[in-house]
């Protein structure tokens, strides 16, 4: 099953009558909106692989190479202190969802504050807040926590998408793109706060062998505008947002899965081996269905942003789309420095992108991001 939303073509002031004279398909405003500003943070010690091994007495030789075979050199990780006999004990569920709601309220601060700052604009600019995140789950949510923390103004409209997984990221730039579109001039920023660290289930199984090699903490924001004049002044010049793509992979419903383990009773993450084949296999399908009725091929895409979803993930991407190691440097560099931090990757991608100062005027970038459903979600840009 596929779905997709598409914005209207790129207007000027003047073409405003003549588009909603003719019932421009798409956001309700002729307006696409622009991407003004992006911060990312990460929290906790930074690890090696080798560090994590030690670090929990790892020693099984095909756990290890899990690890060590990973592609990841560093990630971010909170994990419990070793207790008087050096033994890092497993925290239960409660402390666990504390750890989430600490992590991704300081983590998510820095973030905001980083993209707004790179935004040119002030707490005070916001008027729609979107937080993201799967790995714990808050009631009030994170938005009303984060309003509250930072003094935002109460009147700032806010929404949380929770428990979408990795690729929740462009699902919320979907919905806030909307809102941004119908709300010329004013700033929306969706927040991807993610604490994998209380999502970790520690025994000595390949199935957390996987999840626990993999994932580290991070939060990625990203600023939105919309208007003949988007963006605050002094904001980076950032793409607009023309069109959505998604596939839903119903027949892979379970590969991808944080749900309740009975035995080690709290959540836990799930991973199934073939899943960096399956969304490879569905990737050229989806980027076809985002590319369609637009007039451009694969090859007129300049820059790809991709979900660092992990080494195979990102090989099957390559292989199946044509790409090279090049096309998704920024991709396969936030996995070796960060591993992979689920809904908010691909800002940390899109955020090297930027300080590369590559973009041009008239080039298009494609956001790939993937996660449980099985689920891939796309958007295509314009610089």
């Amino acid at each position: 099953m596929t779905t997709d939303t598409a914005a209207p073509e790129l207007l000027t002031e003047e073409h405003v009558p003549a588009a909603r004279h003719a019932g421009a398909p798409g956001f309700l405003t002729p307006f696409a909106p622009r991407i003004v500003g992006v911060g990312t943070a990460a929290a906790g010690t930074v690890y090696s692989q080798p560090d994590v091994l030690d670090a929990f007495g790892i020693t099984d030789p095909k756990i290890r190479s899990v690890f060590l075979n990973s592609a990841i050199d560093t990630r971010h990780l909170t994990v419990p202190d070793p207790d008087e006999d050096g033994v890092r004990v497993p925290e239960p569920q409660g402390d666990l969802l504390d750890k989430h709601k600490r992590l991704t309220i300081e983590m998510g601060t820095e973030a905001l504050r980083a993209c707004l700052k790179r935004a040119g604009a002030e707490l005070s600019d916001l008027r729609h807040l979107c937080c993201v995140t799967t790995t714990g789950f808050l009631t009030p949510g994170l938005s009303a926590r984060l309003i509250r923390e930072l003094g935002i103004d109460r009147h700032c409209s806010r929404s949380d998408i929770v428990g979408m997984g990795c690729n929740a990221g462009l699902n919320a730039l979907n919905v806030v793109s909307g809102w941004s579109a119908a709300h010329p001039g004013e700033l929306a920023v969706v927040l991807c706060a993610e604490a994998c660290s209380a999502a970790y289930a520690f025994d000595s199984t390949m199935r957390t062998a996987v999840v626990n090699s993999l994932f580290g903490d991070g939060a990625g924001a990203v600023a939105l505008m919309s208007g003949p004049d988007a963006g605050p002044p002094g904001a980076v010049e950032g793409p607009h947002v023309l069109k959505f793509a998604s596939c839903i992979i119903p027949e892979a419903l379970d590969a991808m899965r944080y749900d309740w383990d009975r035995d080690l009773d709290r959540f836990s993450f799930f991973l199934d081996p073939q899943v960096p084949y399956v969304v490879g296999a569905h990737a050229e399908i989806v980027i076809d269905r985002l590319l369609t009725g637009t007039g451009l091929r694969r090859s007129d895409i300049k820059h790809w942003l991709v979900h660092s979803g992990g080494k195979k993930v990102i090989d099957s991407v390559i292989v199946n789309l044509g790409l090279t190691r090049h096309d998704l440097r920024h991709t396969v560099g936030v996995l070796r420095d960060y591993g992979n931090v689920s809904s908010g990757s691909f800002l940390f991608s899109y955020e090297r992108l930027l300080d590369e100062h590559v973009t041009r005027p008239g080039e298009y970038g494609v956001l790939m991001t993937m996660g449980p459903g099985s689920t891939i979600e796309t958007a295509l840009v314009q610089w």
